[in-house]
This record gives C-alpha cells, sequence and structure tokens, in this order.
C-alpha cells in the first residue's frame, strides 16, 4: 500500500512564515573589520513544498520580499559597499533565495555581476510571473540557466548586481 506521508504541524509553519521575522543577530553589520559578506545568502522554502503548487510558494516568497526590506535596513548600517539581491527560479521553490554580498578576504568576487539577462521574462511558470509582476519598487531581469530564473534588485540600494542593460 502506497501512502503519503502526512505533514503534521502545516498550519502553525504557515502561519509562522507570516509572522516571524529573523533578525539575523548572528551576523556582524557593526565592526568593519568583520562586517563582510561573501555571497551570504538565506532559503525560505527549506523543504520544497512550494514546488507542488503556488499556493503554497506564495506565503515562502512573501517572507523573502519582507526579509528583503528587513535586510536592506541592516545593510545601511554597513560601512562599505555592498550588493543586496534576490533570485527566483522558475519551479524550484526550495532554491529561491535573498543575498547579500560585500567587498571580503575570501575573494576578488566583489562587486557579483550577473551578465546576459533580459527585461523580457524567461520563466514558463504563469503564476509566478503575475507575482514577480505586481511587485513594485523592484528591478525585474530574467535569464536562462539550467531552468528560467529572476534576479530582482532595487535601484539605488548598493551596487547592482546587473550591469546596465540597453534598451
Amino acid at each position: 500500500m502506497n501512502r503519503l506521508k502526512k505533514h503534521r504541524g502545516l498550519r502553525r509553519y504557515y502561519k509562522n512564515l507570516r509572522v516571524k521575522n529573523s533578525n539575523w543577530s548572528g551576523l556582524n553589520f557593526e565592526d568593519p573589520e568583520h562586517a563582510w559578506f561573501d555571497l551570504w545568502h538565506t532559503h525560505f522554502d527549506w523543504r520544497g513544498y512550494g514546488n507542488n503548487s503556488f499556493k503554497k510558494r506564495k506565503p515562502h516568497l512573501n517572507k523573502l520580499f519582507r526579509h528583503f526590506d528587513l535586510l536592506e535596513e541592516k545593510a545601511k548600517s554597513l560601512q562599505t559597499d555592498y550588493q543586496i539581491w534576490a533570485t527566483l527560479i522558475d519551479f524550484d521553490s526550495y532554491n529561491d533565495a535573498l543575498f547579500l554580498h560585500t567587498p571580503n578576504p575570501n575573494h576578488s568576487n566583489f562587486p557579483w555581476t550577473i551578465k546576459d539577462l533580459s527585461r523580457t521574462t524567461t520563466l514558463s511558470n504563469k503564476e509566478l510571473n503575475y507575482y514577480i509582476d505586481g511587485l513594485t519598487g523592484y528591478e525585474k531581469r530574467y535569464g536562462q540557466a539550467d531552468e528560467a530564473f529572476c534576479v530582482l534588485f532595487k535601484k539605488n540600494l548598493g551596487i547592482p548586481v546587473v550591469p546596465h542593460l540597453v534598451m
């Protein structure tokens, strides 16, 4: 007999997505000597619940963009250049991520740039496209790697990850 495993506590899980925010107390934003981030990122759908339905993905995206704003406020206290952006993958909610990057002692990969992106969507996920279109205040660029993706960032917030695009 093939049964699907019942996931318990999902009501509480989704409630916590709505109401709980990370404070990133473990991240150093104040000490100029140690306040650096080497492509630091976090995911919001660790279990991949949003891969099965957009209804389950949307709360994770809402939390990602709420945290984008929180991270923006934290990053303003950095005494160095920084980059903040989000990447959303067409049908892979698990890999949607929020990034923070600064000059760092590990590599000379600052500023990080993502090339060959367009203003025209490459996503085939209609619900994700609709969600992204509804976001205001974000620059949106699209690309294709193993799967279609979208990079979102804000103008005049740190150093952009996308080189200037000619229209």
